[in-house]
C-alpha cells in the first residue's frame, strides 16, 4: 500500500491556523510515504511567508515534493515577478522547474504550470509547454514496472466540471493527453480550492485528475481540507478530509481503478 498526503493552497500569510495545525498533527501521527503540496504555499510570495512555509515543511515527517503555484511568484515586487518569478521559492523551498520522488512504490514528477507573466490579463491562470510535458512523460516512462506514476502541478490541466473557478491552462488538454498516453496514473493539482477526482477522457481513461482543497482562509464553498491518496495494485482510493472546526472528517471518497 502506498500512502500520499496531498495538500494544496495553504497560502501562508492567509492560512487557516487551526486547520493547518490539525493537519500537521495528523501527518505526524499517521506518516505517509510522501507529502505532496501542489502549489500556492504563500499568499503574496513575500519573503517572510516563504520562511514560514519552509519552517512548516521542515517540521513534517518523511519526504516532500512541492510544485509552485501562481501565488508563489511575487505579486508586489513587479521587477522580480517579470524576470525572476520563482527565485524566492527556489531559495527557500527547492527547484521550481521540477522536483521528483522515486521510492515506496511510487514515481512522482513535479511540474510548474505557474508563470510570472503571460500575454493575457489574468496571470493567475496556468500554462504548460510541450517541452515540459515531454520531459515529464519521458521521466515517468522510465519508472519501475508497477510503480504508481504521478505528476504534480498547481493548475488542473483540464477544467473541473462544476468547479468554483477555472485554470484555463494553455496547453493543458494536450499535456493531459500526452501524460495519459505515457501511462501516468494520477495528476495531482490544486488552485480551485475544492477537492475532486475524475478520469481523463484520453487513452484508456485510467489517468485521473485529482484536486485537493485548501488549508487557507480562502474557502470557495468547501471547508478547508486536504486529500489522502492510498494505492495498491488494483485501485487508488482518494479521501478528501474536511475541517469541521475541531477535527478532520471524510467529506468524500473516490475509488479509482488502476490500469
Amino acid at each position: 500500500m502506498i500512502r500520499i498526503a496531498h495538500l494544496s493552497d495553504i497560502h501562508f500569510g492567509g492560512e487557516n491556523p487551526d486547520a493547518l495545525a490539525a493537519a500537521t498533527e495528523r501527518l505526524r501521527a499517521e506518516p505517509c510515504d510522501l507529502t505532496v503540496i501542489s502549489g500556492d504555499l504563500t499568499r503574496w510570495a513575500e519573503a517572510w511567508e516563504f520562511e514560514a512555509a519552509a519552517a512548516w515543511l521542515a517540521s513534517l515527517p518523511g519526504p516532500r515534493l512541492v510544485a509552485p503555484g501562481n501565488h508563489d511568484a511575487p505579486y508586489r515586487a513587479v521587477v522580480q515577478r517579470l524576470f525572476t518569478p520563482f527565485r524566492r521559492f527556489e531559495r527557500r523551498i527547492g527547484p521550481a522547474p521540477s522536483q521528483t520522488f522515486l521510492g515506496a512504490g511510487a514515481a512522482v514528477y513535479g511540474l510548474n504550470t505557474a508563470r510570472g507573466a503571460q500575454p493575457r490579463l489574468n496571470w493567475s491562470k496556468g500554462q504548460i509547454s510541450r517541452r515540459q510535458t515531454l520531459a515529464a512523460a519521458s521521466w515517468i516512462a522510465a519508472a519501475p514496472t508497477g510503480a504508481l506514476r504521478v505528476v504534480v502541478c498547481h493548475h488542473p490541466l483540464v477544467e473541473i466540471t462544476g468547479g468554483p473557478m477555472t485554470g484555463r491552462v494553455w496547453g493543458g488538454a494536450a499535456a493531459a493527453q500526452t501524460l495519459a498516453e505515457s501511462g501516468v496514473d494520477l495528476i495531482l493539482s490544486g488552485h480551485i480550492h475544492a477537492p475532486s477526482a475524475l478520469p481523463l477522457p484520453y487513452a484508456d481513461q485510467r489517468t485521473y485528475a485529482v484536486v485537493a482543497g485548501t488549508l487557507s482562509q480562502r474557502e470557495r464553498g468547501v471547508p478547508a481540507g486536504f486529500n489522502v491518496v492510498e494505492a495498491d495494485a488494483a485501485a487508488v482510493r482518494v479521501t478528501a478530509l474536511s475541517w469541521s472546526g475541531s477535527h478532520f472528517e471524510p467529506l468524500r471518497t473516490w475509488s479509482l481503478d488502476r490500469r
